[in-house]
């Protein structure tokens, strides 16, 4: 493992634990390669300090450190490693622990230590006083080692509301053994900023330490209670990507780091990196294997989402009168959302997204208006289905819709066999390009079998389609009427390989409302492909 410079001032660390503490999160499991993945993403992002894992404890970290020293070049980070103070009654240097945390090759240690008193007596089942010594001992031996050393003080929020005193000692006596950095952790994630504010400042005034802020998100204040220590004087945030972390999360990388740079005005990332902040954000949650969230700070697709009007006809004067800064900054893009809510304002705004040209036409943008009402009002949502809007969009600018195929019928087949399982067949017939096509297809449910049954007669036509891929199928029942019968909305995501759009459907059945969408779909595809219509 190679380490380079920092590319930042040491005055001020941006500490990432996703590969440790955001990885305790529920329904995340990385593999090694995973975490050289996600470290790597780390690194050109910029954060000063990445905590691989506990060497050691598992066989996997262990493992990630051993790959990480051959496979990793580090431009701007500092690998950590975490692990606990020595044992009690044992010394540093004799502590296999402690021995693993070095054999790492970390060039930096963060070790977790007891701050509260009643969990040194009843956790680790020893004095005040000893453990008071395995921090002092722990400490100053890896700093013999030649390793830099950060001090984890574990429940210390809750610790100093029970025992101030000794809360305060386990700091001082951290930093008084070489602790470059002692990190004061809200474990338990009860406080909320002001609380944290006023304690940060009284420990730094007492203890002289250089402090840190390690915050979970179990009030929903994660990423405020951060900032509220960096007011009070913490020199070091410790975040995980998108808040990962054990059960609601720890204090967000993203919006901390947007925070400092963008409304703090410090530099704690190296020049452009913020500007990518919004893509590593989504290259991380596709590792880790769960969906980005669409409202986060900053960097979510909603973000810099607008839907009223009234938001509309003020952006189209100035974007900055309903944004707090610009998307840009942070590598997001501002989307304008069409609905039943949308004015005039809304749709020219998305016609200049698009790259719909709707020039000073007032009727037309009028009659477009118009009809996304009457399509909203029929249970049709284009805001998450900007593929089927661009198609209304520019059928109503072209004065026809774009055809490429004119389907003559469709049906699909559900046969429910005596052996318990079921058969799923579609057959299509269409007219394309003047010829009349018949095609059948089995699938795994009857959506599918339409698919594959309108690849089937389309590909020979049009072998752009073979790129296409349905990546995403939703449906929601809308309101009801009598018994079973209502209407149904499917919402069908397909992607070609660089990139995806969403396509809706509308009807009294799934069937019928899914075969809507599958339309748009492939019509949509073979627009991005630059194909000309033909019907």
């Amino acid at each position: 493992m190679t380490t380079k410079a920092n590319a930042t001032d040491d005055s001020f660390h941006v500490f990432d634990t996703t590969l440790r503490d955001g990885a305790q999160r529920e329904g995340i499991n990385l593999t090694v390669a995973d975490k050289l993945t996600i470290a790597r993403h780390l690194d050109t992002f910029g954060v000063g300090y990445i905590e691989g894992g506990w060497p050691g404890a598992n066989p996997r970290d262990t493992e990630f450190f051993a790959r990480a020293q051959k496979e990793i070049t580090f431009e701007n980070a500092q690998l950590v490693a975490f692990g606990a103070t020595r044992r009690a009654g044992g010394s540093a240097a004799d502590d296999p622990q402690v021995k693993a945390l070095l054999n790492s090759g970390a060039p930096v240690i963060t070790l977790v230590a007891k701050s509260h008193d009643r969990h040194v007596e009843l956790a680790l089942r020893t004095t005040l006083e000893e453990n008071l010594e395995m921090v002092r001992d722990t400490v100053s031996h890896l700093r013999e080692q030649g390793r830099r050393v950060f001090v984890d003080c574990e429940h210390f929020f809750d610790g100093y509301r029970a025992n101030a005193a000794y809360a305060k000692s386990v700091v001082r006596t951290a930093h008084e053994a070489g602790a470059e950095v002692v990190i004061l952790c809200d474990t338990n994630g009860g406080m909320l900023p002001a609380q944290v504010q006023a304690v940060v400042s009284t420990v730094i005034a007492d203890t002289g330490a250089r402090l840190g802020i390690h915050a979970q998100d179990d009030t929903g204040c994660a990423v405020a209670n951060t900032l509220a220590a960096v007011d009070a004087g913490a020199t070091h945030v410790q975040c995980t990507a998108n808040g990962y972390g054990e059960r609601v999360g720890n204090a967000n990388l993203f919006p901390v780091v947007a925070a400092l740079e963008l409304k703090y005005g410090m530099k704690v990332l190296p020049e452009g990196a913020l500007a990518e902040m919004t893509r590593i954000s989504h290259a991380i949650a596709e590792v880790v294997n769960l969906t980005p969230s669409t409202h986060q700070p900053y960097v979510g697709v909603s973000a810099f989402a607008h839907k009223a009007g009234l938001h509309a006809s003020a952006i189209k004067v100035d974007p900055d009168l309903y944004q707090h800064i610009d998307p840009e900054l942070v590598g997001n893009t501002m989307r304008m959302l069409v609905s039943d809510m949308a004015g005039r304002a809304s749709i020219e705004l998305k016609g200049k997204e698009l790259g719909v040209d709707l020039g000073d036409d007032r009727a037309l943008v009028g009659r477009v208006v118009e009809r996304v009402k009457e399509r909203e009002l029929q249970g049709y949502t284009y805001e998450a289905a900007d593929a089927s809007f661009e198609l209304l969009l520019r059928g109503e600018v072209e004065g026809r819709s774009r055809r490429y195929f004119r389907t003559e019928s469709w049906r699909a087949i559900v046969e429910d066999r005596p052996d318990g399982t079921h058969a799923n067949e579609a057959t299509v017939k269409l007219w394309a390009k003047g010829e009349r096509i018949v095609a059948t297809a089995e699938g795994n449910g009857p959506v599918n079998a339409l698919d594959r049954a309108l690849r089937v007669a389309l590909e020979r036509i049009y072998p752009q389609l073979a790129k296409l891929e349905l990546i995403d199928y939703k449906v929601r029942i809308l309101e009801g009427r009598t018994g079973t019968e209502s209407t149904t909305r499917v919402l069908i995501t397909t992607g070609d390989g660089a990139g995806d759009w969403a396509t809706v459907g509308v009807a009294e059945n799934v069937i019928a409302a899914s075969w809507q969408a599958l339309e748009d779909a492939y019509t949509y595809g073979l627009l991005r492909a630059g194909v000309e219509p033909t019907e």
